[in-house]
């Protein structure tokens, strides 16, 4: 979303002006895209202004404006260098834009594709485990692979399209990409137990060996984990690219299944940093049993007690009034559960859904969930609900609210309009009228900063979890990839992760458009950091595009950011009235 973050830009005119530095004196600017700029987008969009009597051209052709001069101007690329002239009466600014290809580049001759010899990194896997092996080669060729002494034929499989990245969301690019490469592929379930090597690679009289080797482990001899973070970043597969499950409270121990690169695989089917996790010598299996179940409340929160063996892995998983809390590696010996009259909890019931698999299911009093907390003590697994908040009609007294100017520093600006005026002063603006018209309404308002300084991402967020606030919102303006269309998108944007933070996201973004008769970005489901959260609905807040030339002025116009913050103000008033 924010792939227009750059520094500034510093452009060389032929009038031997120097632009981009500063804007006190009329001239041509270019902020985005930087000169030498590379990029694999079919299109790109000029950020800029100059002033507005006179006509501003790209590779000699007239570009729309906007009446305080702005422009964002969408150009395709061609594979390769591309270069553009922009003028501005006898200013001139010559920027050079290099696209690259998606696909990486096809063998010549009898060769293997550069860095398509798999594994490129280590790989580790259980007895039996189909271990499968690629390579991309010229078409109707022979390709074979060689492990442990035995060879394997590959063969050419039908083109697999390449998958857009996550962001094309938000631009509408979202169909899979055809790729012409040729890969030959086979599979293997090696039973021979220890280090097979690196495998090689045979084309013709061509021998490659590939980056990673291949380790089989031992059943008799598998290695336990135990979770060294605070909350350890579980996820769906072996790199970042792949979607985070429930994090693991710190103390977690499961037995290692598999290895990939830095990554391991727990037995539950998550995956972790090995950076994340420690070794525990000797230890067997983590498996548990479980009894009793006890609870109790604290101030603003009911903690639910799970007595355990060792720590276990879970996952969580939030409904409409129902929480479930899922409990892996674990066998039930429970006879009784003390529960009782609470203010979140109407009902709590339980399954052994699989061997070693427990569901807890905590049936809700409201639809509308306020935050949850886990961790271990000891064995015990602590899991805290919190407590709605006392609601008075039209009214925020008593109502404690996080607000998260986003970006600030000197480092981190932003997104910026065509003038290079940047995010992070306007989203501490909005933030602080924001904050005045809530104290207005009798709120208690926190804010992660009221200057221009630099908080990192981790300092926010752990902000918000000790300030514990009824909601948290991340207040942010936008811009895009390098192909979006920056001219012609505009609007609110609005972005949660966790389900409880789904209504007010949906309610905020609707009352916004509604109210101020502004278009709509959309709504998004969305793994941010400052989404993510658990402790309480955490809302990131995209209020325009700062890279809409029109919308920018609309951004930066004082009485329209006062209409915003009271509008914004008065729709969060509507919706804790409408949550209780």
């Amino acid at each position: 979303m924010k792939r227009f973050l750059g520094a500034l830009i510093l452009a060389v005119l032929t009038t031997g002006l120097i632009v981009g530095a500063a804007w006190s004196k009329p001239s041509l600017g270019v902020v985005y895209p930087p000169n030498q700029h590379e990029t694999t987008a079919k299109q790109i969009f000029f950020i800029g202004s100059a002033p507005p009597k006179g006509e501003v051209t790209i590779n000699g052709k007239p570009i729309q404006r906007s009446p305080g001069g702005h422009f964002a101007p969408s150009l395709p690329l061609q594979l390769g260098e591309n270069q553009f002239s922009v003028r501005y009466q006898d200013q001139e600014l010559k920027l050079k834009i290099t696209r690259s290809p998606i696909e990486p580049p096809a063998p010549v001759g009898m060769t293997f594709a550069k860095d398509s010899l798999m594994p490129d990194v280590d790989l580790t896997r259980s007895p039996g485990e189909t271990i499968c092996l690629s390579a991309i080669a010229p078409p109707n060729v022979m390709v074979n692979a060689k492990v442990a002494g035995q060879l394997i034929p590959l063969m050419p499989q039908t083109p697999i399209a390449n998958l857009p990245a996550n962001s094309g969301v938000l631009t509408g690019l979202v169909q899979p990409l055809s790729t012409q490469a040729t890969q030959y592929a086979g599979c293997i379930r090696p039973q021979l137990i220890g280090d097979l090597g690196k495998v090689t690679y045979l084309l013709g009289n061509v021998t490659q060996e590939a980056p990673g080797k291949l380790v089989i482990l031992d059943p008799a001899r598998l290695e336990v984990a135990e979770v060294t973070a605070d909350q350890g970043a579980a996820r769906t597969g072996a790199s970042t690219n792949f979607s985070r499950l429930t994090p693991l409270p710190k103390g977690t121990r499961a037995t290692i299944t598999a290895r990939e690169g830095d990554w391991i695989r727990l037995d539950y089917g998550g995956w972790i940093r090995s950076s994340d996790v420690k070794i525990v010598p000797g230890a067997t299996p983590a498996r548990s049993i479980i009894r009793g179940i006890t609870s109790r409340q604290v101030k603003g929160w009911t903690e639910i007690l799970f007595p355990l063996q060792t720590p276990v892995p879970l996952s969580v998983q939030q409904d409409q009034n129902r929480f479930t809390l899922t409990l892996y590696n674990t066998t039930a010996q429970t006879d009784t559960i003390r529960l009782d009259n609470d203010p979140v909890i109407a009902r709590a019931n339980w399954q052994q859904v699989e061997p070693e698999r427990i569901e807890y299911r905590f049936d809700l009093k409201s639809k509308q969930q306020w935050g949850y907390k886990l961790r271990y003590e000891g064995t015990t697994l602590v899991l805290s609900l919190k407590h709605p908040p006392r609601i008075k009609q039209k009214s925020l007294s008593g109502i404690k609210i996080l607000i998260d100017p986003g970006h600030g520093g000197n480092e981190d600006l932003g997104s910026r309009g065509g003038n290079g005026y940047p995010e992070k002063s306007v989203a501490l603006i909005t933030s602080k009228l924001l904050r005045d018209e809530l104290t207005s309404r009798g709120a208690t308002v926190a804010m992660t900063r009221e200057a221009d300084v630099d908080v990192e991402l981790a300092d926010r967020i752990k902000r918000i979890n000790d300030t514990e606030p009824a909601i948290a919102l991340s207040v942010h303006y936008n811009a895009l990839p390098d192909d979006g269309d920056a001219i012609n998108t505009k609007g609110v944007g609005t972005f949660w992760y966790q389900p409880q933070a789904h209504d007010l996201a949906m309610f905020l973004h609707n009352y916004l458009v509604k109210e101020l008769d502004r278009p709509s970005y959309g709504v998004y489901w969305n793994n941010l950091a400052l989404t993510r959260p658990t402790t309480t609905p955490s809302v990131l807040l995209e209020l325009g595009f700062m890279i809409n030339p029109y919308e920018f002025e609309w951004i930066t116009n004082p009485q329209e950011q006062k209409k915003l913050a009271v509008t914004l103000a008065n729709g969060i008033t509507t919706w804790f009235a409408q949550a209780q």
